[in-house]
């Protein structure tokens, strides 16, 4: 089967709509001005076209249990409409998906990274052996819809996952501070027929994906693609909190979750940056951090704030001086400490 890729978007022949690139290509990057557009979001008044997300349904009477067993997190006992995040993980702990997942009662529902569905797919199938289960791409039927809302949907309402970040889930534990700066966020992802996207959004105003990843990231938000690569574990993002649970049984990685979060410290850590805006560019994901003539880490996500301005995140080398002011290039960064060293 090849992958389902979503037709445009309807939602890109809305004034002023400029589309993305990039991972964020197929939906609006913003329609016009994305500082406005946070505020919007903030104010819980906006929704985000993330039309280009994949979806993955999951059917038959085994499917909780059965990725219940593949992932990491508890989804055994997951009761209709309530959410939870969960990782899929390289059997030597490093992070490959992210999936974000509800159940309706009947069908599991699960959001993953634009392009990135039928990837999911085909290992979900690879892994079924005699189980009663059924995995389909429904990317091509099914759209999602960014809302700054933190309530589960209703019955009779379009399915509905809810972000958990930034609180600690279940059997798990933090990184990162337990006083988090983005407590009490709300976000959820709406699952809709596509072809009543254009009615879900109605009239509300629209933000692009500029607007929400600038948000993301002022919540130290970790994103697959971004934030990972492919060495990236767990722990070193703080994503411990909402993703994986501790004391659930064997899942591939588990080993390395285990054996970090007992015996030792991750080898990289999350940071938040405030970049210096004075230049009229700002630097590129992916570009290295110094500290002095030493290679510290990399840029992950930059965005513009509306009143922070200049913000990023990156991952840094666990060593590097947590109170040091780092480079990117001609800009400065200063770090404000996500995950202790």
């Amino acid at each position: 089967m090849t992958q389902q890729h979503p037709p445009p978007s309807p939602l890109l022949q809305r004034p002023g709509a400029v589309a993305g690139t990039g991972r964020d290509a197929g939906v609006a990057a913003h329609y016009g001005d994305p500082h406005r557009e946070q505020r919007l979001l903030e104010e819980g008044l906006a929704c985000v076209d993330l039309s280009h997300r994949g979806v993955v349904s999951v059917t038959g009477p085994d499917r909780l249990s059965w990725l219940h067993s593949l992932t990491t997190q508890n989804l055994a006992d997951l009761s209709p409409r309530h959410s939870v995040e969960s990782l899929v993980l390289s059997p030597k702990g490093h992070i490959e998906h992210s999936l974000h997942i509800v159940d309706d009662g009947g069908t599991t529902w699960v959001t993953v990274e634009p392009g990135t569905a039928e990837a999911v797919r085909t290992w979900l199938d690879s892994m079924r052996f005699m189980l009663r289960v059924e995995v389909a791409d429904r990317t091509a039927d099914i759209a999602v819809l960014g809302e700054p809302v933190a309530a589960e949907s209703a019955p009779g309402e379009p399915p509905a996952w809810v972000d958990p970040w930034p609180r600690v889930v279940g059997d798990s534990t933090a990184y990162g501070p337990q006083d988090h700066p983005a407590a009490g966020r709300a976000w959820r992802e709406l699952l809709v027929p596509r072809d009543e996207l254009v009615a879900h959004v109605g009239e509300r105003p629209l933000a692009g994906t500029w607007a929400a990843e600038a948000l993301r990231v002022e919540a130290w938000r970790p994103r697959v693609g971004a934030e990972t690569d492919h060495r990236t574990i767990p722990h070193e993002l703080d994503w411990l909190r909402t993703a994986v649970h501790l004391h659930k049984g064997c899942y591939r990685g588990q080993e390395t979750v285990a054996r970090v979060h007992n015996l030792g410290r991750p080898p990289r850590r999350l940071v938040f940056l405030h970049l210096d805006g004075s230049g009229h560019t700002l630097p590129e994901p992916g570009e290295e951090l110094t500290l002095g003539d030493k290679v510290v880490g990399r840029l992950t996500s930059v965005a513009r704030h509306h009143t922070d301005g200049p913000i990023a995140l990156a991952v840094v080398k666990r060593t590097a001086d947590p109170e040091a002011l780092l480079s990117a290039g001609p800009t400065s960064a200063a770090q404000t400490v996500v995950v202790h060293p």
